[in-house]
């Protein structure tokens, strides 16, 4: 089991910064990559960007290139999405990700073994 969790949400106003966290405890060595999604209400929950658990690879969603940042302390199981300039279309509930699996397709919430409870960002106008 590897457990998840996130912080750092709130209300922001438009050009903002938040940035959110997703400590991960448990069996933590069986990880393979890290992602965060977004679910705004009435819409599916959305790719945002991956991290591979050593660090050292990322990938964004286009949406979100150039004004998010995807990041991991690895002595303490810590992934980051440090979100710049924000805009109220950021609004949504927040969740980060693990997946136990190589080669999975990184972009698929299906991918994923285990979820984070969300953290809600608002952005106001």
């Amino acid at each position: 089991q590897v457990q998840l969790v996130e912080s750092g949400g709130g209300l922001v106003q438009a050009g903002g910064s938040l940035r959110l966290s997703c400590a991960a405890s448990g069996r933590t060595f069986s990880v393979y990559t890290m992602a965060w999604f977004r679910q705004a209400p009435g819409k599916e929950r959305d790719f945002i960007a991956v991290i591979n658990w050593s660090g050292s690879s990322t990938y964004y969603a286009d949406s979100v290139k150039g004004h998010f940042a995807i990041s991991k302390d690895g002595a303490e199981n810590t992934m980051y999405l440090q979100m710049n300039s924000l805009r109220p279309e950021d609004t949504a509930t927040y969740y980060c990700a693990a997946s136990l699996g190589y080669g999975r397709l990184w972009y698929r919430d299906d991918s994923y073994d285990y979820w984070g409870q969300g953290t809600q960002v608002t952005v106001s106008s």
